[in-house]
């Protein structure tokens, strides 16, 4: 383990979240022989103290620090306190995944070209493109142990999968199988196979679903060159008069705030804790937030364009045994404006246990519609609806004076409004998702409205240009030269695909180029 590096040392990497982005970072660094500080605002859970119970899992991992909604979306009416569903802890949102790893598509990388002006959407190409990225994703797959990737065997499908299989095939779709998963199928990297317990969301308690917590974080630790400090909530990022970032103030358990003094910082807190942060580092030099001279940051917040479809059928389905995601239809993931929108979506396998259920299947109602619904748990089978949202610069995070953590800061507010895209888009899977179903003898069919979403992306794009976005090709602020930007946030536009597997990739190719630019001198 590391010998603690002390506050004054201004030669370490400071990096702010451990999740999908920062944890694997911070192994990568590690692994390089570069000294690394990761400071983390939630506390250390491993498969060990994963509970198996929705709400008390919730409470145990999810980030309910106040946040403010708004916007025209249900969750703002809804979840007003809670517009994402985000895990605080070490490994972050990674212990909460499903485990669905899929690469962009070519066209995704360059939707501006591809999807030409969509009115209303804030559209711009990649700066990077599918072709530079393949190894990196090949990287990624082996590091996360994806199936269907490397000569790794497909996850076994469950009842759920059967279903929407049956009714897939029904509807002529051919792109039908349990997924490319970070889940083992087999013993793999000194985890094992899938032991098909369910609780994917809530931890897997046997290690077989990767999660930087117990893979990468350790690993980085056993160098000497990696000390994570959890509980440990960054406050601020601080600069010199030149420009360049000095180190980052933060709050441990106990509220005393410390200085860790750094020759580079890099900032994967997710897309809400991201920019805010950034924002709330606003200075003299900086008046509108650090690495903020483009206004973006904040910007073109996505979600994913998403809902789910529960069916009862007149035998049990039992959903909820197996993993909760490993089956996907990736027929409609293809850019068909025929269909009424640009860009793809995919429908993916999707159980949840009765407490969720009560809360998500129909939010607010009640009465004999939603109880009889709820007597048909054992009947129902499910799936989640996962499309390419707009980037609209409106949709946004911003501070909220009004409302502060524990800490003092202002909270930030997510403001998402629905693109007239991204309706089009969900009523056609409503549909597909409906018609799938009922072809396999569906007696009631349920179109659920999205969640507090998990996949949060954007608010410190990519750009080639520096005015079009907060960072460059490597993730690196063009305003700022020794802070960089490791997390979802980065993504310029969201892809069909779920992004975990993309933010990987460049976590690790990221590693590289700070590596090599300390090398040279250059940073």
């Amino acid at each position: 383990m590391a010998a603690p590096f002390a506050l004054d040392d201004t030669s370490v990497v400071v990096i702010i979240g451990t999740g999908s982005g920062g944890g694997v970072l911070a192994n990568e660094l590690a692994q390089k022989g570069i000294a690394v500080v990761a400071l983390e605002a939630g506390g250390r859970y491993m498969p060990e103290d994963y509970i198996n119970d929705e709400w008390e899992s919730f409470g145990q991992l999810a980030w309910t620090d106040p946040r403010s909604t708004s916007g025209d979306w249900r969750v703002a009416k809804d979840f007003s306190g809670l517009p994402a569903w985000i895990v605080k802890a070490v490994g972050g949102t990674s212990i909460h995944w499903a485990g669905a790893s899929l690469r962009f598509q070519e066209h995704e990388f360059k939707a501006r070209s591809t999807y030409g002006a969509v009115q209303g959407a804030n559209l711009l190409d990649w700066p990077i493109d599918l072709a530079e990225m393949e190894p990196w994703y090949e990287k990624a797959e082996a590091k996360l142990g994806v199936t269907r990737t490397g000569g790794r065997p497909g996850l076994p499908g469950n009842n759920n999968y059967k279903v929407l299989e049956a009714g897939a095939r029904k509807l002529g779709y051919k792109e039908v199988h349990t997924g490319r998963m970070a889940i083992n199928s087999r013993d793999y990297d000194d985890r094992v196979a899938c032991q098909q317990t369910g609780f994917c969301f809530q931890g897997c308690k046997w290690g077989a679903k990767w999660s930087s917590a117990y893979t990468d974080i350790p690993r980085g630790e056993a160098t000497g060159n990696l000390e994570v400090r959890d509980r440990c909530h960054a406050l601020r990022i601080e600069h010199d008069a030149s420009g360049e970032v000095t180190g980052v103030l933060y709050a441990d358990e106990n509220g005393t705030e410390h200085l860790q003094k750094a020759r580079i910082v890099c900032v994967a807190g997710n897309s809400i804790e991201s920019p805010r942060l950034l924002l709330n580092s606003a200075s003299n030099l900086f008046p509108d937030g650090l690495a903020n001279s483009s206004g973006q940051v904040g910007r073109n917040y996505m979600r994913h364009t998403t809902g789910s479809v529960y069916a009862a059928f007149d035998k049990p389905v039992r959903m909820w045994r197996g993993t909760t995601m490993a089956g996907i239809i990736q027929d409609e993931a293809r850019h068909d404006p025929s269909r009424g929108f640009v860009g793809g979506y995919e429908l993916e396998t999707l159980s949840l246990g009765l407490p969720f259920m009560a809360a998500f299947l129909d939010p607010g109602g009640w009465g004999r519609e939603f109880t009889t619904a709820l007597d048909s748990y054992e009947n129902m089978a499910g799936l989640w609806i996962v499309g390419e949202d707009m980037p609209q610069e409106t949709n946004r995070i911003t501070l909220n004076h009004d409302l502060r953590d524990r800490f003092g800061q202002p909270a930030p507010n997510v403001n998402f409004d629905n693109h007239p895209n991204d309706i089009a888009m969900r009523n056609h899977a409503y549909r597909q998702g409906i018609a799938i179903y009922e072809a396999v003898g569906a007696t009631r069919t349920f179109p659920t409205p999205p969640y507090p979403s998990t996949h949060n992306l954007g608010t410190n794009r990519m750009s080639e240009n520096p005015r079009d976005g907060v960072v460059n090709r490597n993730g690196r602020a063009h305003d700022v030269p020794n802070l960089f930007v490791s997390d979802g946030s980065q993504f310029t536009t969201g892809a069909t695909e779920n992004p975990t597997l993309t933010i990987v990739a460049l976590a690790i190719r990221q590693a590289d180029h700070i590596a090599s630019e300390m090398a040279r001198g250059t940073l």
